[in-house]
């Protein structure tokens, strides 16, 4: 079942919601077929030299 371009499928609605409740960070989103199926969290990000 597709959804119109005005209506949010579920998938979608989670995606949005994770995104609004992450606060701060990173994420992966895989899509396949013109929609979001799967989030990867990044969970931790080591800066090992300086950037000035």
């Amino acid at each position: 079942m597709e959804a119109s371009r005005n209506e949010l499928t579920k998938a979608e609605t989670k995606l949005i919601q994770l995104i609004r409740s992450l606060g701060y960070g990173e994420i992966r989103v895989i899509v396949k077929d013109n929609a979001p199926i799967r989030i990867e969290e990044i969970r931790k990000s080591i800066q090992l030299t300086s950037e000035n």
